[in-house]
């Protein structure tokens, strides 16, 4: 079997290096992309691991990395749609503008992508999409609503995607990660507002946003589950990684009552109210 090749957005650091890194080990051709086309890290990459430019807000510089690849290599099997990021604070003082780049980025982003890459697959009969989504496109997290709006609106493109490109032997999967040690959280951006009536709730919310995320595991379990999506014939809609008990959260916001899930929430992120 020919050596696969395998394109991944915001592979400079994180999830998406991990990947990078996990794949080329076991024999892929992977290229990683970022707006610089280097990796943020010192590390070597594996010999089977290039780095190339690609800024996901702009369709040409899309369209300029796919076939560039293509070229190379004369085929693209796997696409991991990784690059993301987070605007943190209340929705009251989001504005129209920071959704805009939330969005630009997290959705239309991965629209740009996959508008580039399915041709190719089409014409293959044969690919994979993996698009990282997240836990919090299953359940809205508070303070962050830009950013689980965006994860949410990932979830209905990937589901009519996958619907969408399966005849033509094109497998679309959506992977939620909860929360791993990356630079995510160095990464978040503030909405330019906050409000002093949300102010203590939200300080206290995103506090342990980073708690959580800065005291997690490596992202190699979401690398080990590309891996298994990629070798899997027919691969689900969805898989979860991250900690027990937020994988136990997702299962819990699809069984029980809204007002339970509600209460939880609150009292983990210390909103107080009711």
């Amino acid at each position: 079997m020919a050596q696969r090749v395998v394109l991944i957005t915001g592979a400079s650091s994180g999830i998406g290096l991990a990947c990078g890194k996990h794949l080329a080990e076991r024999g892929f051709r992977v290229y990683g992309t970022s707006r610089r086309g280097e990796a943020g890290t010192p590390a070597p990459l594996p010999q089977a691991m290039t780095m190339i430019p690609m800024d996901v807000t702009s369709e040409p510089s899309v369209n300029d990395a796919v076939r560039e690849v293509a070229s190379r290599e004369g085929r693209l099997d796997i696409v991991v749609n990784n690059a993301g990021f987070g605007y943190a604070g209340p929705v009251e003082f989001s504005t129209a503008e920071e959704a805009r780049r939330q969005f630009d980025v997290n959705v239309f982003g991965v629209l740009r992508v996959c508008r580039a890459a399915l041709p190719i697959m089409r014409a293959q009969r044969a690919g994979y999409i993996v698009n990282i989504g997240s836990i919090a496109g299953v359940i809205a997290v508070p303070f962050q609503g830009l950013y689980s709006a965006s994860k949410f609106a990932l979830e209905g493109l990937s589901e009519a995607l996958r619907l969408e490109a399966s005849p033509f032997g094109v497998r679309v999967t959506i992977l939620e990660p909860g929360d791993f040690r990356t630079a995510f959280t160095a990464n978040r951006r503030r909405t330019e507002e906050i409000g002093e009536c949300y102010r203590t709730t939200c300080e206290a919310a995103l506090e342990r946003m980073a708690q959580d995320e800065q005291h997690g595991r490596s992202p190699l379990p979401v690398a080990r589950l590309v891996l298994k999506i990629v070798n899997t014939p027919a691969p689900r809609l969805r898989y979860t990684a991250g900690p027990a008990e937020q994988r136990a959260a997702v299962w819990c916001n699809r069984w029980l009552p809204n007002g339970i899930v509600e209460r939880g929430l609150r009292a983990y992120y210390r909103l107080g109210g009711g």
